[in-house]
């Protein structure tokens, strides 16, 4: 089961809204979801979080490029949702069309393997990504999106469990981020 909230940056502070992931098909859906909640090309802030385990961040600022961080790469690359984000972040060329094909519902759609992490021995591919760079079993991304908004690199690297309610808590969104949970 998915969760997924925007925070969007205002004059008055932060405005949240849950995020109605069965409308995203792609990660450009959910960008052009994250734009629309801006406030005056403010910042907005797209958290997603799959039952523990995993969570993404993703930051849109105006029309500037959106940046992305994932907590862990290897378990949202075997998420619907996470996938577009490793996808991305890995510069997988895989067309949109293929989410078609997955099970958008938050359950797991056959593929149980992990796929090679790095830092480890790189004895091999399992063959799961068939060509395609390895997917990192830790963080990947940019842990720095968030440094200006009181969420520190460190910080979001060593996040677990209840990962978004932190976050929440550092930008000083947490009401309005329960408010939607």
């Amino acid at each position: 089961m998915y969760f997924a909230a925007l925070l969007a940056r205002t004059e008055d502070g932060w405005e949240a809204s849950d995020m109605e992931l069965d409308d995203v098909e792609s990660l450009s859906d959910l960008i052009d979801l994250a734009r629309a909640a801006a406030v005056d090309d403010d910042t907005v802030v797209a958290l997603i979080e799959q039952e523990d385990a995993w969570f993404g961040v993703v930051r849109v600022d105006g029309e500037e490029d959106p940046r992305y961080f994932v907590s862990n790469a290897a378990a949202a690359s075997r998420s619907s949702y996470g996938s577009m984000l490793t996808d991305e972040l890995l510069g997988s060329d895989e067309e949109d069309d293929e989410l078609d094909e997955l099970d958008l519902d938050g359950t797991e759609d056959g593929e149980e393997e992990a796929i090679t992490a790095y830092g480890g021995s790189d004895d091999g591919d399992d063959g799961a990504g068939s060509g395609a760079e390895p997917v990192p079993a830790g963080p990947l991304g940019d842990p720095r999106l968030l440094d200006d908004l009181g969420v520190t690199h460190k910080q979001l690297m060593t996040l677990d469990g209840d990962a978004l309610s932190e976050i929440a808590e550092s930008l000083g969104a947490t009401e309005v981020l329960e408010a939607v949970r």
